[in-house]
């Protein structure tokens, strides 16, 4: 039996652990909280700091696979594991050019892969420079997730909101529409394609609000999405799920916004909409079994479970059983004991054939089902 590690125990590794249960592998986590949500799933778990050299190293070298569920981790370490015979997927290189945004745009622009113009800056004062390339949106290099690390600048006298660390000032993109796509590349270089969801963002947040499976383009256009999707993950030469994030552009033309090498939120839908979830499909690539069918089996909306804004300390879920007598709706609480603002506590999947009435019940769980303290 494999011993497999997950660095991070989030809501992405302990949904990761809900599918390893169906194969045979022997679970490794580590976290720097004991009472994470991934911590009671596993056969074994480590207390450590995911982002130390040493941690890292001495979790891993036990173990015949190790991945990530968030960017934020020491690859120094994984490389040193990944020369000594360990499967690290994503392999380290992939994960040095992604988790830092200033590597990520530049590997876009050498591949060749379409993406907004943007400008490098190393602090406020180099910011200041650039008031011609308003307006834009700078993207902190290193260390921003989930809407945190990224500014919006619209006109000059917003400047002093930028932030005075290494970062990219992308231009503005007039977006029509914002598309997340999976796609799963194995040891031998095949690859599989989840089909392409569109993404409804909370403006104030700027957090994922309301997803919808799959998304509502052109023929022409989901051809596109797929070839460059399809070309980013060859072009990073690594095994591993990756979630591409796009821009839809008012003139139809498609830019690749960021990358994920990971499970993602974009793809949570899968586990009830998709022969294969894209936690399923991690376990795959991790014990080298082939991939699975990405087609979806019906076509589904998500919505995020937000704390409330105003509430903080141990989690009350208003309305939760409204929302479960509903039909077709599917509930996913992260096990996270205590709320706060903008903190993501879980996500409902609804499926259904009508798309109106996908995104009609997606507003009714927002309106109901309420994260407080």
């Amino acid at each position: 039996m494999k011993k497999v590690g997950i660095l991070g125990g989030g809501q992405l590794g302990r949904m990761l652990l809900q599918e390893a249960a169906n194969f045979p592998v022997e679970t490794w986590v580590m976290e720097n909280d004991a009472a994470c949500p991934a911590a009671h799933l596993c056969h074994h778990f480590t207390l450590g700091d995911i982002r130390n050299f040493n941690d890292v190293y001495e979790f891993g070298k036990q173990l015949d696979a190790i991945t990530i569920e968030i960017e934020s981790v020491n690859v120094d370490a994984l490389e040193k594991l990944e020369a000594e015979g360990v499967t690290v997927i994503p392999r380290p290189s992939a994960l040095r050019i992604i988790k830092n945004k200033i590597r990520q745009k530049e590997f876009y622009q050498a591949n060749g892969i379409p993406t907004a113009n943007f400008v490098t800056v190393q602090n406020q004062l180099e910011l200041e420079q650039h008031i011609a390339f308003l307006p834009a949106a700078q993207k902190l290099g290193e260390g921003g997730y989930d809407g945190k690390g990224v500014q919006l600048l619209h006109k000059p006298d917003e400047l002093p909101l930028g932030f005075d660390a290494p970062s990219i000032l992308e231009k503005k993109v007039d977006i029509e529409k914002e598309i997340a796509i999976l796609v799963a590349i194995n040891k031998k270089g095949e690859s599989a394609l989840y089909p392409p969801v569109e993404m409804v963002f909370d403006p104030y947040l700027n957090l994922l609000d309301l997803q919808l499976a799959p998304a509502d383009l052109k023929e022409q256009q989901i051809w596109r999405i797929e070839a460059i999707a399809h070309k980013l993950a060859k072009s990073l030469d690594s095994p591993g799920l990756f979630a591409v994030e796009l821009f839809v552009d008012r003139n139809g033309e498609v830019l690749v916004n960021e990358t994920a090498p990971r499970v993602h939120n974009s793809g949570h839908h899968t586990i009830e909409a998709h022969f294969t979830s894209q936690y399923e499909m991690m376990w795959r690539l991790l014990l080298d079994y082939p991939l699975g069918p990405t087609a979806a089996l019906m076509p589904s909306s998500l919505v995020n479970l937000i704390g409330e804004k105003d509430h903080s300390g141990p989690v009350v879920y208003e309305g939760l059983e409204e929302v479960m007598a509903m039909d077709g709706v599917y509930i996913h609480l992260y096990g996270k004991k205590e709320t706060r603002p903008g903190r993501k506590m879980g996500h409902v999947t609804i499926l259904g054939n009508d798309k109106h009435d996908l995104v009609r019940k997606a507003h009714q769980v927002k309106r109901t089902l309420k994260v407080i303290s």
